[in-house]
């Protein structure tokens, strides 16, 4: 079992926003629960996983090809997948002190269930919550009164004029003036787009199974107890990649995506002894699922889950065939038939992997001053391939040109191939305190031996401190870019 730190991540959520990592969103307006915005530096740690992500799972692989579904999505095809009637969580209520919890979130002690923050024994009822948000698309006129869902045909309401009722087999909304909008949802799981546009993209594609699509995207879900700072939130993104393949294959492929899976992780800085496989039970899948595997780390608020790795069986295309009448079958060229192929399904949260990854960089440790005195250093000891920030360049004096000048002259070398960045302010000790607080694996410093002013033979090199062991080396420039692009890869 995990244990939590509640001390540890106070200080990294309060390093997130002090350094630019993640603010609350709409905080000048007090927040929004659940919400969040990346600043300068974590929408880089951001783009870095996405990117690593999609260069492994797509660009790696002469079997997986990429999409971009869109947001909005039909109700229709929410309907088909089950999200409308049973996209749901129980919740309850505590009378006492208002708060809202999961069911599952409700402690039991003595037999007698509790509210977890203010022990009260006087809880409502676990009634269904729908987690799904929606949305009008169409033309809106305020002035035209207010907005009425169609009712099936022969229900009526008591305390609104009766709206015209059609005949459609989609829900609509219709203002008493005759304009009409449609209610759409935001989509609360990327899957769905892939599942919709499986024939057009076998089409285009001409992928032999087994193959996948692959697909990073804003989801949303109308969370009752966001918590535990970004992990659970109202809107976020995933990595996720759907496997398709013929049935007799799910299993093993099952296995072979869990292990994959759990070596891109460590192959972003997360350590092994970390990182937990737990088998989901039978009772706990969902239905349609033949296994499940949650990839989990350890958070400082516990062990939480990262990832999931499901055999979903073909139950996904088989909804959609039904419900759209429009085929989504494989020919399968060595059976000379046709199949609705399987899938197995890792999806990974990019928001929760951001978080493990600046929690599993952040140490303090002591470090000397200009002086040689030890002193507190805060670290964010990410994998060099995640760092926001992959090298700092210094001039030792912003005084002197020569030194600047040459600075200025390696920037220029390094930007187009990685994030730099340039700082001439301040002692230099605490240029490399700042750069080490947010992570930045390498600093390059343009000192008077890079002039030659006191060794010919030390022109036109420069001095790479390493981040974590703060070992200095002496370099060339000429070399520089190649050795910086190897330990950063």
């Amino acid at each position: 079992m995990s244990t939590t730190d509640s001390q540890r991540m106070e200080k990294i959520v309060s390093l997130c926003k002090r350094r630019g990592f993640i603010f609350q969103s709409s905080e000048i307006y007090g927040g929004l629960n659940g919400l969040w915005d990346y600043g300068p530096l974590g929408v880089e740690l951001k783009r870095n996983l996405k990117n690593y992500w999609w260069r492994v799972m797509v660009h790696q692989r002469d079997d997986v090809v990429g999409m971009d579904g869109s947001i909005l999505t039909h109700q229709d095809v929410l309907k088909a997948s089950g999200h409308v009637e049973d996209f749901s969580d129980l919740m309850v209520d505590c009378r006492n002190c208002k708060s809202r919890f999961r069911a599952d979130q409700i402690v039991q002690k003595n037999g007698v269930q509790q509210c977890p923050r203010c022990g009260s024994k006087d809880l409502t009822e676990p009634r269904a919550f729908n987690l799904m948000l929606e949305t009008h698309i169409g033309s809106i006129d305020p002035r035209s009164g207010p907005i009425y869902r169609l009712l099936p045909a022969g229900l009526t309401t008591s305390n609104i004029a009766q709206p015209e009722i059609s005949e459609t087999s989609s829900v609509e909304v219709r203002y008493p003036a005759g304009e009409q909008v449609t209610i759409v949802y935001l989509r609360p799981e990327t899957a769905q787009s892939i599942f919709v546009q499986f024939k057009n993209i076998l089409d285009v594609s001409r992928k032999k199974l087994p193959f996948g699509i692959a697909q990073i995207g804003k989801a949303f879900r109308n969370e009752i107890n966001p918590r535990n700072f970004t992990f659970r939130s109202r809107e976020f993104e995933q990595m996720e990649l759907e496997y398709f393949c013929r049935a007799e294959e799910g299993m093993k492929l099952l296995e072979y995506w869990k292990e994959e899976r759990l070596k891109f992780y460590e192959n972003i800085g997360l350590p092994s002894g970390k990182l937990h496989v737990l088998n989901v039970p039978e009772e706990e899948r969902a239905f349609y699922s033949k296994g499940t595997y949650d990839i989990e780390y350890d958070f400082p608020f516990g062990r939480q889950e990262l990832e999931g790795v499901a055999y979903r069986t073909n139950y996904d295309l088989k909804q959609h065939q039904d419900a759209s009448k429009k085929p989504l079958e494989y020919f399968d060229e060595e059976k000379k038939e046709r199949i609705i192929p399987h899938v197995v399904e890792p999806s990974a949260g990019v928001d929760r992997a951001v978080l493990a990854l600046i929690c599993e960089a952040y140490s303090e440790d002591q470090a000397p001053d200009e002086k040689g005195k030890m002193e507190a250093r805060v670290v964010l000891r990410f994998h060099p391939r995640m760092a926001p920030i992959k090298c700092a360049v210094f001039p030792l004096l912003k005084n002197k040109e020569p030194l600047v000048a040459k600075a200025k002259e390696i920037v220029a070398l390094l930007r187009p191939h990685m994030f730099v960045f340039y700082d001439e302010s301040g002692a230099i000790g605490r240029r490399y305190r700042r750069q080490d607080e947010i992570g930045t694996p390498f600093g390059v410093t343009v000192d008077f031996e890079t002039l030659g002013e006191k060794d010919p033979k030390l022109r036109d090199t420069v001095t790479l401190r390493e981040r974590d062991s703060m070992k200095q080396e002496r370099v060339r420039i000429s070399d520089l870019l190649d050795l910086l692009s190897m330990r950063i890869a």
